[in-house]
């Protein structure tokens, strides 16, 4: 019996269904949300930018924390053991897409592949919620942590300047909100390729500073001990294990995929090669600098590591400077990009496909749909400015679901290896281990939230790391 696309959304996720007699008949033309937003006219070096920008972020200026939770030996091993199972999920998410595309399904939402291949409807608004918290989550992360760069370099300049934190958030959320008008996915490109540059830019100049600051007679004592305690060990590995999980992640690969001209197939392993290209360098090269700069010592970003409370800066003024600049400018790429599947939803059921993008019709909902998911955000980051906390949980219990556990389920089922294969006992163990990570990841992050609890204040002018 052939099977059907699971059709939960008007339109459809497939460019044809299998009727029941055999023959094929053809969907529906493309909902809004699937022409507008999820245009597909990009080249794989387009997919590339646009996943880069979705995976390599300041999240990278974590990994020496990371590193400090498993020591040297365990720590690059697991570093580079999670690089090349997420590489391996998602060149099988894409091949599960191209095996739907080549079927005359082609999927360009994760939300309708899920349901299609898991054969289950609550499968559809699992993913849903899940996305849905992500993309939020990382888009008020992106508000929070860019208005906290603004914040940074303010009070380097004016330290008793009257302007605090919630009036740089409602800086940065107006600039989004310019930027948000850009109506697809595909015209994110140039900036995506900005964003890449950038992030190349701020990672050779923080492990500069770190080299600069290893070499300083002011650097800490280099001390690389694990806790005495064996269970505060296992403790702080897992911990490391869920952040980096969580910095691989990014939730969005279908609709990345998405922005391919047709025919896809093929073409998005190219991109994930240049995405982890950039992730070899930019992963390694600040984990590796900033552990050794500081050892035992170095805090959960290590630009704070740089600029310590007391006692001078570790690296000249001018390079910290032009380093969090970089992070601000990527920040908004990111917001951006994470911002896509919201539009898409907005514009589905809300524009008029059969008008033209830029029609008064289409373009008066989106300006004032897309302003307004901005100012929500904005209100949260202001609001909440522990939301690091929230999202480390959010990351858990979401990135690791769909980045992790569901490609090796779609695989298995959709490309049936034999059960007694290699490659179907692989992919459950995959997925078994990476279950376990999670849970274990969202315990860590539930505890980190509850240690930090006094420190929490509504509309506070610090932001909890």
């Amino acid at each position: 019996m052939a099977p059907a696309a699971f059709d939960a959304e008007a339109g459809g996720p497939a460019i044809v269904a299998a009727a029941g007699n055999g023959a094929h008949k053809p969907v529906p033309a493309p909902d809004a949300g699937a022409a507008f937003v999820l245009e597909s006219k990009g080249t794989w070096w387009h997919a590339g930018f646009h996943l880069t920008t979705a995976i390599v972020g300041p999240t990278v200026l974590t990994l020496p924390y990371a590193l400090r939770g498993m020591g040297w030996a365990l720590g690059i091993t697991t570093l580079s053991l999670i690089a090349a199972v997420t590489f391996y999920e998602y060149s099988l998410m894409s091949r599960v897409l191209d095996h739907c595309e080549a079927r005359g399904r082609r999927h360009i939402r994760f939300r309708e592949l899920a349901a299609d291949v898991l054969g289950s409807g609550w499968m559809f608004y699992f993913v849903v919620i899940v996305q849905t918290a992500i993309n939020t989550g990382v888009s008020i992360g992106s508000i929070l942590l860019a208005a906290d760069c603004i914040e940074i370099m303010y009070s380097s300049l004016a330290p008793n300047g009257p302007l605090k934190l919630y009036h740089f958030i409602i800086i940065v959320a107006v600039v989004l909100a310019f930027l948000s008008q850009l109506p697809s996915f595909h015209s994110l490109r140039h900036i995506n390729l900005v964003s890449l540059l950038l992030s190349l830019g701020y990672t050779i100049l923080v492990s500069a500073a770190c080299i600069r600051a290893g070499l300083s007679k002011n650097a800490p004592a280099k001390d690389y001990s694990l806790s005495s305690s064996k269970s505060e060990q296992t403790f702080n590995a897992f911990l490391s294990i869920s952040i980096l999980a969580s910095v691989f992640g990014n939730g969005i690969l279908p609709e990345i995929q998405a922005t391919l001209a047709p025919p896809a197939a093929g073409k998005m392993m190219k991109a994930l090669v240049m995405c982890y290209s950039v992730i070899g360098f930019t992963f390694y090269l600040p984990s590796i600098t900033g552990y050794w700069a500081f050892g035992s010592q170095v805090q959960s970003n290590v630009l704070k590591s740089l600029m310590p409370d007391s006692g001078p800066a570790l690296a000249p003024t001018w390079l910290l400077g032009l380093g969090v600049l970089f992070v601000l400018l990527q920040l908004l790429a990111i917001g951006l990009v994470y911002s896509q599947v919201a539009y898409e939803i907005m514009e589905k059921n809300s524009a008029d496909v059969t008008q033209g993008k830029f029609s008064r019709r289409n373009l008066v909902p989106r300006l004032l749909l897309r302003t307004l998911y901005l100012a929500f955000c904005a209100l949260m980051a202001a609001m909440l400015p522990f939301f690091g906390d929230i999202v480390g949980v959010v990351g858990a219990v979401g990135f690791i679901p769909l980045d992790f556990v569901l490609p090796v389920i779609m695989y298995n089922i959709a490309l049936a290896p034999p059960r007694r294969s290699t490659l179907y006992i692989a992919n459950t163990a995959i997925m078994v281990v990476f279950t376990g990570v999670g849970a274990i990841g969202a315990f860590a992050s539930i505890r980190k939230l509850v240690l930090d609890a006094n420190q929490f204040k509504l509309f506070s002018n610090n932001v909890v790391d």
